[in-house]
Order: structure tokens, then sequence, then C-alpha cells
């Protein structure tokens, strides 16, 4: 099979597979292509209230088909950049599901997500600097905003790969799941993202991801939905809410 990715949809959940076993799952020049189409078409499916992204097998993403640098790295660099923004402006909550190598363009599409949830053995590396790459100023704000300005700095300046472990201590991952418990846990978890409200996790999203002239935006939003008001009618009734409001209503 030829290196893609994989998508499907199910019980409000899409998942997306980086699907290049061959390379360790990297990202060619047609796969950073073909991220933000297929974002924007499962953003509009009122169906799908959350997003997971994983790597086909035991790999989450080694990062950019080395191969794509030769002839034009600037171009390779921008598309990688256009699929991080992509990923990371999704208006619905995404989670990286990470096995193995999570390094380069992987760590960019893991940080871009609003989650990540690994597996013990998993390994993490930022890596432009061996390949004498300048990474992009939006990239390195948002590992800023996960890890802080120090373990930027290490990931950043020296390429080394860090353990799960210390990706979890440090604010990489959310979450360290041990062998065979990852996609269990996800599953539970994306169960519980798509019994809350939409309307929350969308204005949460923008909010925590520093937009700041937005709450006239999300106020009306709130006083049409309908999702405030059977809210408080499920806890008052002990219920399980069922809220109706979709980013693409």
């Amino acid at each position: 099979m030829e290196p893609q990715l994989l998508h499907s949809t199910g019980d409000g959940v899409a998942t997306v597979v980086i699907h290049h076993p061959a390379k360790r799952n990297a990202m060619t020049a047609g796969m950073w292509r073909a991220l933000p189409p297929l974002l924007d078409t499962l953003a509009a499916d009122p169906a799908v209230r959350a997003l997971v992204l994983r790597g086909e097998g035991d790999t989450f993403c080694a990062g950019a088909d080395i191969s794509t640098l030769r002839g034009s790295p600037d171009e390779a660099q921008s598309l990688a950049v256009l699929a991080e923004e992509a990923l990371a402006a999704f208006p619905k909550p995404t989670l990286a599901a990470i096995r193995g190598y999570c390094v380069g363009g992987g760590s960019q599409l893991a940080a871009a997500c609003d989650l990540r949830f690994a597996e013990e053995g998993a390994l993490f590396g930022v890596t432009p600097a061996n390949l004498g790459i300048v990474y992009s100023a939006s990239s390195t704000r948002r590992l800023v905003s996960l890890v802080g300005p120090g373990a930027a700095k290490y990931l950043l300046f020296s390429g080394e790969l860090i353990d799960a472990e210390r990706a979890l201590r440090t604010g990489l991952v959310d979450e360290v799941l041990p062998g065979g418990e990852l996609d269990k846990r996800v599953v539970e978890f994306t169960r519980v993202l798509i019994t809350r409200s939409l309307l929350t996790q969308a204005a949460a999203k923008e909010f925590a991801n520093g937009r700041t002239d937005r709450d006239a935006y999300w106020a009306e939003r709130a006083r049409g939905s309908g999702d405030t008001a059977e809210g408080v009618a499920a806890f008052l009734e002990r219920r399980q809410p069922r809220f109706t409001w979709t980013t693409s209503g």
C-alpha cells in the first residue's frame, strides 16, 4: 500500500492513521498535503465530535520522509507547518495515541493535538538541529507552551530522544499507559469526550490557544445552543445530558 493517511469514523470519533510502515510512518509530501483537506472534511461532519491521530502498527511517526527534503527543504517544511496548523485549528477535541517513535514531524503533529496519550516505551524527539533546519516560530511557540522554555530548548538544541516518562514530567504527554493498555484507554477517554458539550470544548480550545476576541461570539452561541438548558436539566434530573450543538451547525 502506498504511503497515505487512512481514516474512519464511528461512534462520534474520527480516527486518522499515518500509514507508511516501510519508513516508520514517516510523512511524505503527499501525506502532508492531504492532511488539511481531510481535516476540513472531518470538521464539517456533524457526526464527528472528536478526532484520534495514530500511526500504523507500533510507531506513531518517525518524522518527515527525509528523501522529500532533497529537492526543496523550504517547501517540505512549509507543507509540514501548514498541516500542523490545520490540525491545531481543528475545532473539535483531538488526541494523539502514541506508540514507538514520535520524532521530528511526528512530534509536530502530536504537539498540534489537544491531548497526547503514550504507551510505555514511546520515544520523543524534536530534531531540526540534526538536519540544520530552522524550526518555525509557530511550532516553537507551541512546543514552549507545552513544556516551557527550558525543556523546549533542551529538545530543540540537542535533538536527543526522551522516553515517555520524561515526556510526561515535562508536559509533552498527558498520560502514559502500560503496554497493551493504550487503545483501551483512548476508547474510554473519547467516549467521555463525546458525551460532553462540544460548545464548551470548542470555546475552551480557542481560549486555551490564546484567542482573546471571541467572548461575545461564544456567549451568543451559548444562548442559542440549548446546551446550557440541557446540561442543567440533566443535572437536576440525574441523567446523562444529550448535547446537540455542533461546530458545523
